[in-house]
């Protein structure tokens, strides 16, 4: 009889205990999974930069800072004239290379100047007149710039040259002189320019433009010297396409 107890309790025992493997498994299964959901990474909007190629083209105002003299050397000063402005236009390329906030660069332009004006003069003689100017110029200028985000305050000088046609001096009605000349000097300009896109900037710049002296000597009835200081000022707005940076 006591033998019958004890399997009695050895097959409860079984029982309860496959009973409780069987809930604790079907328990396990009811629990939520503890498998983590993968970060989907962060998009970085790409940081704008200066660096780059670049074309563009510009209009503006140019003025003539001149100061002319024109002297008889067998009498007194004789001289009328006009300095004023005109219309200037053209075109420029150059390339940029930022350095965290700060942009160095190249830029050539070549622009059309309405800058050409004529003098009178009374002699003893008859009246003479000259006709000369700048009819284009062009630069070639270092860039150095401060850049705050899309924001670009620089400053630019270099190398500047150019000329037009000289319907030289005229005197009583008849030529005495007549070419082309083409002059070189240097320039100095600061401006301001702004990224709307990562492709399409414009600027605002000014510049000072000065192509050195220009002497004549016309052997006339009577001789005539002119004696010109070719200076300008510009003020342009121009528009850029920055190509994506390689």
């Amino acid at each position: 009889m006591k033998q019958v107890l004890e399997m009695k309790k050895m097959l409860f025992g079984g029982i309860v205990a496959a009973g409780l493997a069987v809930s604790g498994v079907a328990v396990a299964a009811d629990l939520p999974s503890r498998q983590v959901e993968p970060v989907a990474p962060i998009a970085y909007a790409p940081v704008f930069t200066w660096t780059g190629f670049y074309v563009g083209v510009n209009a503006g105002y140019a003025w003539n800072t001149n100061d002319d003299n024109d002297v008889y050397v067998n009498g007194a000063f004789y001289k009328s004239g006009n300095d004023d402005g005109g219309f200037t236009g053209g075109g420029q390329i150059g390339y940029n290379y930022q350095i965290d906030q700060f942009v160095i660069g190249v830029e050539a332009d070549i622009n059309y100047a309405d800058l050409k004006g004529k003098n009178n003069a009374w002699g003893y003689a008859g009246i003479g007149s000259s006709s000369n100017g700048i009819e284009w110029f062009g630069t070639v200028r270092a860039r150095l710039g401060f850049a705050i985000d899309r924001a670009l305050i620089y400053g630019t000088g270099g190398f500047a040259y150019g000329g037009g046609n000289s319907n030289g001096f005229v005197y009583n009605g008849v030529y005495y002189s007549q070419d082309d000349d083409t002059r070189t000097g240097w320039t100095l300009g600061a401006g301001v320019e702004y990224a709307f896109t990562d492709n399409i900037t414009a600027r605002v710049e000014g510049l000072y433009v000065n192509l050195g002296k220009e002497d004549r000597n016309f052997f006339a009835p009577t001789i005539y010297n002119k004696r010109k200081d070719t200076e300008f000022g510009v003020i342009r707005a121009g528009l850029n396409y920055k190509f994506n940076t390689f």
